[in-house]
């Protein structure tokens, strides 16, 4: 959530404090899904420099100079398995503290990528360690038996409706079963 001048999202929605607004900071696990996938579309234009870009994403068709942040300077791009060519982003690159994979533009990276979040829930028991994650609006990630339950039962049937008003919904569902739903900021 973007702050504007003046505006304070946690004075009005302190975390862990109000049910519904409460949210957590979005956690990456390095697996690369995101840049192998949304990447795809990020065609190089033109090469400025070593390391300056002009780029385009191609979903949008938006133009943006992506530049490659010091710690990828000298790192390859990831290198094409066999015949075929690499696939996602271009500026994807193996992480260099060998977890998995990093942006090597990240300060530059196009607006479709600084909002992307591949999962938007993260639920956990009223008083325990998270147990679940939703990603997207259809699928949920858990280990727990009662919450993998109560989502078949009462969630997943749940009508189409605006984004915000399906939050709230899932939200109170999951509070009445003694579940806690963080969306994720």
């Amino acid at each position: 959530m973007s702050s504007g001048a003046g505006f304070d999202p946690a004075f009005y929605y302190p975390a862990r404090q109000h049910p519904i607004y409460s949210m957590v900071a979005f956690d990456c696990t390095w697996c690369g899904k995101c840049c192998a996938s949304f990447g795809a579309f990020i065609k190089i234009e033109r090469q400025l420099t070593s390391r300056d870009y002009y780029c385009r994403y191609g979903i949008k068709n938006e133009l943006f100079l992506a530049h490659i942040e010091g710690d990828y300077a000298d790192s390859p791009p990831l290198v094409p398995q066999g015949s075929e060519p690499a696939k996602g982003c271009p500026f994807m690159r193996k992480n260099p503290m060998d977890k998995g994979f990093a942006c090597a533009i990240y300060a530059t990276r196009p607006p479709t990528c600084r909002e992307f979040r591949c999962y938007r829930m993260v639920i956990s028991p009223a008083e325990g360690p998270e147990c679940g994650r939703i990603m997207g609006r259809n699928e949920l990630k858990t280990y727990d038996d009662a919450l993998a339950q109560i989502w078949k039962e009462k969630i997943a049937p749940m009508p189409r409706m605006d984004d915000a008003r399906w939050k709230k919904s899932v939200i109170a569902c999951l509070m009445t079963h003694g579940y806690r739903g963080e969306p994720v900021e």
